[in-house]
């Protein structure tokens, strides 16, 4: 009997682990294909039949993408606001959070609730952008930091973090003197590094690939992000147009063995892995800032 449950244990366990490496190659291997592809000759990738290897080692792709003065102008603004607009979200939401995790704040479920209503409602396209033109941010730098400065979802995820945390932590530091600025930044922001650190990673990666507020609210093309210009890209290849961004990109594309195809990946890839490449350093406080204050004892 127990040599028959073993059996049946071995037998889920392999199928357990069939449907994990499934799915793992499922979920990889679209980025590996396109991988690949960025680094193979654009000529021999038109051939067909790139499944797992480049056959012919190219990087001119890369090469027509980073010589292109647009598309580097791009990248520089949109790490630009990344660098700038992450961490102030993070200073801004979580101040947020931690004045509603008050819970001897008048009117604080009110106020609350009028931030959760703007989870649900928006007032539009039209009145947003009318409001941004109003302040000067149209055609702006700052017009992705500032709208971008908080998150009602980070702001709850926050919210609950702190209001897990002791509250003799709070009252022995009023007893000892300290305001609210001080607990703030002395005990609120070191004690919430695992929550912040995955707000951080989700603001870092909306700004990363934001292109729609690049697309709407400037024309300039020094303000474009990267993103605006990689679905300036696809556009292009999807229409049968030059893919190139700008005519400097096409000018580089008849000197190179390239094709749309191969330029789409290569720019795919180039606006991928940097985001990518942050995970790691945030990922032992990812599960622990998601799930913490999920479970009220």
């Amino acid at each position: 009997m127990k040599k028959s449950a073993d059996i049946s244990e071995n037998i889920l366990d392999i199928l357990v682990y069939a449907i994990i490496i499934l799915v793992v190659i499922i979920t990889i291997y679209p980025f590996w294909n396109i991988f690949i592809v960025s680094i193979n000759d654009a000529a021999d990738t038109v051939r067909g039949g790139l499944y797992l290897l480049p056959r012919k080692l190219s990087i001119a792709s890369y090469n027509t993408i980073i010589t292109d003065a647009e598309f580097m102008r791009s990248l520089n603004i949109t790490v630009l606001r990344t660098v700038i607009g992450t961490p102030l979200a993070i200073l801004v939401t979580a101040m947020l959070a931690y004045v509603l995790s008050k819970r001897d704040l008048f009117g604080r479920k009110f106020i609350s609730l009028l931030f959760i209503f703007t989870m649900y409602f928006g007032g539009g396209l039209i009145p947003y952008y009318m409001i941004l033109k109003s302040i000067h941010l149209i055609d702006n730098f700052w017009v992705y930091i500032f709208p971008n400065l908080v998150s009602v979802f980070n702001m709850l995820l926050i919210k609950a973090y702190i209001e897990s945390m002791p509250a003799e932590i709070f009252e022995s530091s009023k007893i000892d003197g300290a305001n609210d600025l001080i607990i703030f930044f002395k005990i609120v922001l070191p004690l919430s590094t695992p929550v912040l650190a995955t707000v951080g990673l989700f603001v870092a990666i909306m700004q990363w690939n934001s292109w729609f507020d690049s697309y709407v609210f400037t024309s300039s093309p020094g303000l474009k992000t990267m993103q605006a210009v990689l679905v300036k890209i696809l556009n292009q290849y999807q229409t049968g147009n030059m893919v190139s961004a700008s005519q400097s990109m096409s000018n580089a594309a008849r000197r190179s063995t390239v094709t749309p195809d191969s330029i789409r990946m290569a720019a795919t890839m180039v606006s991928t892995i940097p985001i990518i490449m942050v995970y790691p350093f945030v990922q032992k406080y990812f599960v622990k800032g998601i799930m913490v204050g999920a479970i009220k004892d």
